[in-house]
């Protein structure tokens, strides 16, 4: 595909900091002109655009940036955005006290690029006039994800359309900020922009921006400026000051049904077009669809036949500058012994696990928390006890304990015992003695069971033999889980770094039903006919994971959908923040784990799990300035602060 050398030639100039070829001016080397000759040209440019996207993907790190990874800078300690939410904890870095993910500079100097190029398009006589609109259209898309980046992080920001040019006058170069509604839309009418230019053109390919993917980023962006508009305000949130009194940070109330028709008229059209589908969505067992799920997001390019899920995605190259290193981090210890490399980083919570259904299918689509205990009390977090009555599971197959659950949980989460290829995964955090005079946690150590084999505290003796709870190292998880969603799992990656080649899918079809739904639910005037296309939108899916039954087009159903379905693809920390809910949720709250005791009280020795607070994991709590990032440098470029 075309796109391959776009992505090679992008990350080439990210690496040597070839920005420059993108400023087209008299005074540039390589005149706009002579850079647009070739094909070659015109790729160099659009790749480095396209490269310099702020899309929240592999390389994508909250504490670093976008396009960390690429070239030898590979280092951010494996810190992604579900990290900073319920979805995950770190095990060698709990709280980080200040949110990151910001983004300025860089996408103003991408907004330069793009506003220059824009100016350029209509000059240049060596491309044809439907090359010419197929640039102009991927332009306007570009620069609507650019300013999506932005308004999604500060809220109003200073919208520029023109190229600007410095004449000696500092002042003319200080651009006000515009209100969050004006930015808003801006990037709609740059998505509609997009949308009208670019008529059939690339739209079978995935890896580049076409119709239906500008379509997709309006059913994105559209959804969370409504969400702005309804809840950025009492008795939801409540901020003050002058970015409040001049409109630059919130939307007012009236506007959200607005927002959210523009969700649904662009959701719809995409789910209107004969183009789109959940892949397999229709499996006969939840043992199917698991092995579905885990099979779009492990090798997309294999799951396009038909009605495609993935609307867009990004490509890597493996031995190449443009390659990811998601595997090397979030791979169980046991897979990688390089002392140099640092597996384990993404420990799924306990919260997540327990946000997932089981299979009653009761109409209702309550989650299941994972049962321990005898007694049924599955709200004690205060450790192990020996007097405690748990639910005992095999010796060989403590993964029992998570059977009949939604077929999305075991696609997206490594339970202990499990395999990962062909190697067994052991994760266990405690043992108990035989003659039930105590335990061991914590601490490594070990004790003959009654079948006279000798047991360790965390399931093997030497370190590189186990994946969990040792305390020594980063590599072992501490929430009792670890992460196999988009990783290469029957055909692992070679131990080194930049050897992740799978794609990263930006927009896909399952997000764009659940955008629907959701709009049509928080919409006030939503007809009797789009509720029910909402629901059946919801429900397919829910059915895709194996589900039978109708569950109702509501609010907590289709927040927990969202939840379970898109998890741990970068959408779970922006929704929390969109719907202001993020500093209820984390107000001194400490994620939580559960660890696998062997207990060796019996013959054969067989698991308990036990709900825990993780070791080393400080609660969390989310600060109301952070729903809108702090302006960097406003003593010099004179913007108003978010409050």
């Amino acid at each position: 595909m075309k796109i391959y050398s776009y992505l090679l030639l992008g990350a080439m100039f990210l690496l040597g900091g070839c920005s420059d070829l993108l400023d087209i001016d008299p005074k540039n080397k390589i005149p706009a002109d002579e850079l647009f000759s070739t094909p070659e040209g015109v790729q160099a440019h659009m790749a480095n655009l396209y490269g310099r996207l702020p899309i929240e993907d592999f390389t994508y790190s909250p504490n670093r940036g976008f396009n960390v990874g690429v070239g030898t800078d590979v280092n951010n300690a494996g810190f992604m955005a579900a990290h900073f939410c319920d979805e995950a904890i770190h095990p060698e870095y709990n709280d980080f006290g200040e949110e990151w993910f910001d983004y300025w500079e860089d996408g103003y100097k991408l907004i330069r690029d793009l506003n220059s190029l824009l100016v350029t398009i209509p000059t240049l006589t060596s491309i044809t006039e439907q090359q010419k609109n197929e640039i102009n259209a991927e332009t306007h898309f570009l620069r609507a994800y650019t300013y999506f980046a932005l308004a999604k992080r500060y809220g109003g920001v200073p919208i520029i359309k023109e190229p600007q040019e410095y004449n000696g006058n500092i002042e003319e170069l200080r651009v006000p900020r515009n209100t969050e509604k004006d930015t808003w839309d801006f990037v709609l009418e740059e998505c509609d922009q997009a949308v009208s230019l670019f008529g059939d053109a690339n739209e079978n390919d995935v890896l580049r921006a076409n119709k239906w993917v500008a379509l997709a980023l309006k059913s994105r962006a559209a959804l969370y400026a409504a969400s702005v508009a309804k809840f950025t305000h009492q008795p939801y949130v409540s901020f003050s000051g002058p970015a409040v009194d001049q409109k630059l940070v919130g939307i007012e109330v009236i506007s959200a049904d607005h927002y959210y028709d523009e969700c649904i008229s662009a959701s719809q059209e995409i789910m209107n077009s004969g183009k789109f589908g959940l892949y397999k969505p229709s499996p006969a067992t939840p043992e199917e669809a698991t092995t579905n799920y885990q099979k779009l997001f492990e090798q997309p390019f294999q799951c396009l036949d038909g009605l495609k899920e993935p609307i867009f995605m990004k490509a890597y190259a493996a031995n190449t500058i443009l390659a990811h290193n998601y595997d090397v981090w979030f791979s169980p210890r046991q897979m990688i012994l390089d002392p140099n490399l640092y597996p384990g980083r993404m420990n799924p919570t306990l919260d997540f696990v327990d946000s997932f259904e089981d299979y009653t299918d009761d109409g209702t689509g309550t989650p299941k928390p994972i049962s321990t205990r005898v007694d049924g009390n599955e709200s004690d977090y205060n450790g192990f006890n020996l007097s405690t009555r748990y639910l005992s599971f095999p010796i060989d197959k403590p993964y029992q304990a998570f059977a009949g659950r939604d077929a999305r949980l075991s696609a997206m989460v490594l339970f202990p015992g499990q395999n990962f290829g062909s190697t067994k995964i052991i994760i266990q955090g405690g043992l108990v003695k035989a003659d039930g005079s105590g335990y061991h946690y914590r601490t490594q150590a070990s004790e003959k069971g009654q079948d006279g084999l000798i047991y360790y505290t965390y399931g093997a003796e030497k370190s590189t033999e186990y994946s969990g709870f040792d305390p020594t190292l980063g590599h072992y998880t501490r929430s009792g889980f670890l992460f196999k969603k988009f990783l290469q799992i029957e055909n692992p990656v070679e131990q080194a770094w930049s050897k992740g080649t799978q794609p990263w899918i930006d927009f896909r079809y399952g997000e764009i039903l659940l955008n629907y739904a959701e709009a049509v639910i928080e919409k006030t005037t939503s007809t009797s006919a789009e509720k029910q296309a909402a629901q059946d939108a919801l429900n397919a899916v829910r059915k895709r994971a194996a589900h039978k039954d109708d569950i109702a087009l509501t609010q907590a159903n289709v927040r927990k959908e969202r939840f379970v379905e898109l998890a741990f693809e970068n959408k779970r920390r922006w929704d929390l923040s969109r719907w202001r809910t993020f500093h209820k949720e984390f107000e001194n709250r400490v994620r939580k784990g559960l660890v696998p005791f062997l207990d060796l009280r019996t013959n054969p020795a067989h698991y308990v799990f036990v709900r825990v607070n993780p070791l080393g994991i400080e609660s969390k709590t989310f600060d109301y300035s952070w729903y809108y990032k702090s302006i960097p440098g406003t003593g010099a470029n004179g913007l108003v602060q978010n409050p």
